[in-house]
């Protein structure tokens, strides 16, 4: 087991001159201060607390290195299939496997320096500020614990080196962790500023995070412990820190989606709550926009599972809508008749590029470029490799608004007030009337109609168990996020990774529709099938030419193995390694394993 390290951890200057221009996640470390001598000002307080930021907010990550960063991070969801084998749950308890604390151990340094070491250098408020921002990033990551743990041991504290008891402390309830987080997520709305410097926290951004962890915790309490009293307690912080968000005035719904994702500078734009900024000349740029190049050969897509989920521009279902060709789902009859957001985040044409799905993601990258590479030429250098620049939108006020209509009509299913369609108007609906870029408008998309209370899609693919409203709301997050940061999340939170069953769900294993013979002949080859509406594989052999359109799908792909009702195995909640538990018990301590998994 990695123990707390003995050692105090240095942090990182990041630049003490024009901070109103360079912005804190384009500078690279200049010089280290030793804990003894870096508690001099809050000037230091602030430096400290900037280097916690690329640990919460990854954003595309940094040159190759895409753990947590969009499209990339993200692959193990019902959205996105591989060639080949699925990703699996884990099935046994590992050998050896444990939580981190490193990143939390900083963060109570900052919290005890704050008290113990500037408290008489700064004003109260500055004080509260900060204070308010360590109890923050404390609630962030012990939520992101919990999320994966279930109980973790509790600290609020810089533990001892020497104490055994504390070093070896068991783990502490979910309910009384997150009880804490919940007080700490209080304590930074009332105290953090609303203005700090532009890309700093401030209030609206912790507010924006406060209703995304809210939210998971409220519904996590609702559909995995049934426990409606924790859940509406955490449901109405969800809906009052979003709010916070909302009533500021700060924010709107005013870019059209892929320019959201496709822009080298994300200053000032009012979609955006927070973002990672990337410059070359900083020596901070990203990969992810050379997976989205259409020059770069990809082994995994959207499934039809996705493709199937965008609503028609009439606001229903495909099964169910009055366009023209709702049921045709060659690619460019999509773009036309399905909301927006598909037109966004796939070329317009079925392609080889993408080895799984035939239907290539371009959500992160600028039109310009595709236009460009669909012409034979080359992608410009900084589209290629690791050398992106494109900023990537942290926070947006979409996910505010989705987060606030969520926790509101889960409220109203366990006695609170009904969802009014002013809500949704504010909401949704504010979503589905985005700004369409020109070249969209020029291929037929069109603005989704609003979502009604009084007219419900009745989807006959809704799971029964999920109110009509709520399951349009979900829906809303699932086009909203495709290939971000959400979807493996959502399905914990609502305990639906049945879901993600491939025995049970066969749209998972296959993507795009593809007319072979019309779209890509040349690529009619052995191995390759097709999936048609009623569900019947069809696989080339030679001359069935004709016959070979529908969902695109390798013979070798193959789903992933039972995670379900599997005795031992809990795919909620990870495991820890076996080599942890019997150090704490050489210790002669005892270390607990994670719900439902096997306690020896």
């Amino acid at each position: 087991m990695k123990h707390f390290n003995k050692y105090l951890f240095l942090f990182f200057l990041l630049g003490l001159v024009s901070t109103g221009c360079k912005k804190f996640m384009d500078r690279a470390p200049l010089s280290e201060v030793t804990d003894e001598t870096a508690w001099t000002s809050e000037d230091n307080v602030r430096l400290y607390a900037n280097s916690l930021y690329t640990s919460f907010f990854p954003g595309y990550g940094e040159g190759f290195g895409t753990g947590g960063a969009a499209m990339m991070g993200f692959q193990f969801s019902d959205d996105i299939f591989a060639m080949g084998n699925q990703g699996n749950f884990t099935r046994a308890v590992p050998s050896s496997s444990i939580w981190s604390y490193s990143t939390m151990r900083s963060i109570n340094i900052l919290l005890d320096r704050i008290e113990n070491r500037v408290s008489g250098m700064l004003t109260e408020e500055a004080k509260n500020h900060w204070t308010g921002i360590g109890r923050f990033f404390r609630a962030m990551e012990y939520s992101d614990l919990v999320t994966t743990f279930g109980d973790v041991p509790y600290y609020d504290h810089v533990p001892s080196d020497i104490d055994l008891d504390d070093l070896y402390k068991p783990r502490t309830p979910r309910n009384e962790v997150m009880d804490a987080v919940y007080d700490d997520l209080k304590f930074a709305l009332a105290n953090i500023r609303t203005s700090d410097g532009d890309q700093f926290v401030n209030r609206y951004v912790a507010a924006g995070f406060a209703s995304r962890i809210a939210l998971y915790e409220g519904t996590w309490q609702k559909y995995y412990y049934n426990n409606n009293e924790r859940a509406r307690k955490f449901l109405e912080l969800a809906e009052e820190a979003a709010d916070i968000v909302i009533s500021s005035g700060k924010y709107d719904i005013v870019t059209d989606f892929r320019t959201l994702f496709a822009s080298n500078s994300l200053a000032g734009n009012k979609d955006v709550v927070l973002y990672r900024h990337y410059d070359a000349a900083t020596g901070i740029t990203h990969s992810v926009a050379s997976y989205n190049n259409l020059s770069e050969s990809l082994a995994f897509g959207p499934s039809t599972d996705l493709i199937k989920s965008f609503i028609c521009v009439d606001g229903q279902p495909w099964q169910n809508s009055a366009e023209t060709g709702a049921g045709d789902f060659s690619l460019s009859k999509m773009i036309a008749t399905r909301d927006s957001r598909l037109e966004a985040s796939f070329y317009e044409k079925p392609t080889p590029k993408n080895r799984a799905s035939f239907w290539y993601t371009v959500k992160f990258i600028p039109r310009s470029v595709i236009t460009s590479v669909a012409a034979g030429n080359a992608p410009p250098n900084e589209f290629t490799s690791s050398k992106n620049e494109t900023d990537y939108p942290v926070l947006r006020y979409a996910e505010v608004l989705l987060n606030w209509i969520e926790a509101k009509e889960e409220l109203a299913t366990i006695g609170g007030g009904a969802v009014t369609q002013d809500d949704l108007e504010r909401s949704v609906n504010k979503i589905r009337k985005r700004p369409l870029a020109e070249e969209a408008v020029a291929k037929g998309v069109q603005q989704t109609a609003p979502l009604e209370i009084a007219n419900l899609p009745d989807d006959p693919k809704r799971d029964p168990s999920v109110p009509a409203l709520l399951w349009e709301i979900r829906r809303e997050r699932r086009m909203e996020f495709a290939f971000e940061y959400s979807r493996i999340g959502d399905l914990r939170r609502w305990s639906k990774l049945a879901y993600m069953d491939t025995d049970q769900k066969k749209d998972l294993l296959s993507g795009g529709w593809v007319n072979f013979s019309a779209e890509v002949p040349d690529e009619l080859k052995t191995g390759v099938s097709v999936v048609d509406m009623a569900g019947n594989i069809i696989v080339y052999n030679g001359s069935n030419a004709s016959a070979m359109k529908g969902f695109y799908r390798l013979t070798n792909t193959n789903g992933r193995l039972p995670f379900l009702n599997l005795p031992g195995v809990n795919p909620y909640l990870s495991p820890i390694g076996r080599v942890q538990i019997d150090e704490y018990t050489s210790k002669g301590y005892t270390l607990a394993q994670t719900e439902g998994w096997p306690q020896n």
